[in-house]
């Protein structure tokens, strides 16, 4: 579905190449030149045009002292102050005091809600389904380009589209001061590039609406259909998958989604704890969410269905990999070098070997760390290229623990700060535009 997505968008050169060439064969006719002909674009169902003025930016917030005035001053480059709206759920920081300082509108929580309770209370309660066409929610650590809204807003052009998922980055300058820390970070932003470039973007295709998360980071609602979905579910440690099950759920519209558009920065963790506590909770989250939603029927659930198969035999497959690597390389051993020809022996040694894992493991592998390079430009990325597999094996670990704790107990949703990097220096350094893919 991407490349066919793809293809359809870079059509327009194929019409470029036909008119030059048409061009070229009168010239050597020695006749004038056709008139061109008018370049056939992409359908768009024009709808409304959606203006910064009409949206507004929700930031939940717990204990942020640290970096809530630059998230503060990155969303009053999309929107007027006035149309900022924080929740500062139970914070014992002076994360409040600081966004009234700002001059933005501040809820106080207390006792805490979580995440989804406090976007639930700030969307009620500053009225914004009502007041604006669009709701921008916005993590206290994420940083949004400068042209956020100019390429994210004409994805609602359809009137189909009622959220628009952002493109994830990662924060990767100045560099974590750990070496542990920027190996973490870079794993993470080629994780956003691989899911985004070659699943997401397919996922998006007009006609395949099959979308499964609009990040909470950094993505856009239109009011009408916000309005009806059930922000705060019960029992979820996570509101952005339930979130976009309910859009499918309910039938609400379309989830529109370019890595080009709506271009975000997020601070990832750059502690083995912080990453692990982090993946932990979001595919908890996931595994709750289609718990909640299970029994539904069509296009998206079936392909929910066959990317859950996929990843749990992924996920399989990566926490026996070195265990039957290691059984396997011993049978080789015994049979090559030992001559101990044992029928479990001989069998044992076919089962995984060196070739095998090179060309089905770590050469794909490989290649998504050279898709990273290139569309990060920065081939030093290649150097950590031998040890992302081990990460996979985590996250493969990591994904399976969880798994039966989503079946057997109901979160609170409630949150611990998570460890913030003071960050700056950066956000004068993105460009506006800096979402190109």
């Amino acid at each position: 579905m991407g490349l066919m997505r793809l293809a359809s968008e870079k059509s327009w050169l194929i019409e470029e190449w036909k008119t030059r060439y048409r061009v070229w064969r009168a010239a050597q006719a020695g006749l004038p030149a056709a008139p061109a002909r008018p370049r056939r674009g992409r359908h768009k169902s024009m709808g409304t045009r959606i203006m910064p003025s009409q949206v507004a930016i929700l930031v939940a917030a717990h204990n942020e002292a640290l970096v809530i005035n630059e998230t503060i001053r990155a969303a009053s480059r999309l929107v007027p102050r006035r149309n900022i709206h924080v929740v500062s759920d139970m914070s014992t920081d002076n994360t409040a005091q600081l966004v009234r300082a700002a001059g933005v509108k501040v809820l106080e929580l207390d006792p805490n809600r979580g995440k989804a309770g406090a976007l639930a209370a700030g969307i009620a309660h500053f009225d914004l389904c009502r007041r604006f066409k669009v709701v921008m929610l916005l993590d206290a650590d994420t940083r949004p380009t400068e042209d956020y809204l100019r390429t994210g807003l004409p994805l609602f052009s359809d009137p189909t589209v009622v959220a628009v998922a952002g493109r994830a980055k990662s924060i990767m300058d100045p560099p974590s001061p750990t070496l542990m820390g920027r190996f973490l970070v870079a794993y993470r932003e080629r994780l956003y590039i691989v899911v985004q470039l070659l699943l997401k973007y397919g996922q998006a295709a007009r006609g395949a609406n099959v979308v499964s998360i609009v990040p909470g980071f950094a993505s856009m609602y239109r009011t009408s259909a916000l309005e009806k979905i059930d922000v705060v579910a019960p029992g979820l440690v996570i509101e952005d998958f339930n979130m976009t099950f309910e859009i499918h759920a309910r039938k609400l519209g379309r989830i529109a989604f370019h890595p080009s558009a709506a271009v975000a920065y997020t601070q990832d963790p750059d502690r083995l704890q912080d990453y692990m506590k982090q993946v932990r909770r979001w595919i908890l989250g996931f595994w709750q969410t289609v718990r909640r939603h299970r029994k539904q029927t069509g296009r998206f659930w079936l392909v929910l269905a066959t990317y859950i198969f996929e990843l749990l035999m992924s996920c399989i497959f990566f926490v026996l990999l070195l265990p039957v690597f290691l059984i396997s390389s011993i049978a080789s051993i015994q049979v090559g070098i030992l001559g101990n020809n044992w029928d479990v022996f001989v069998f044992l040694s076919g089962v995984l070997r060196p070739q095998d894992l090179l060309l089905g493991v770590l050469l794909p592998d490989f290649l998504l760390t050279v898709l990273a390079a290139v569309s990060l430009r920065k081939p030093g990325i290649l150097l950590l290229a031998p040890l992302f597999p081990l990460m996979r094996i985590l996250d493969a670990f990591l994904c399976l623990q969880v798994l039966p704790k989503a079946f057997s107990a109901a979160s609170t949703g409630t949150w611990v700060s998570p460890a913030r990097r003071v960050q700056g220096k950066e956000l004068a350094s993105m460009p506006v535009g800096s979402g190109a893919a």
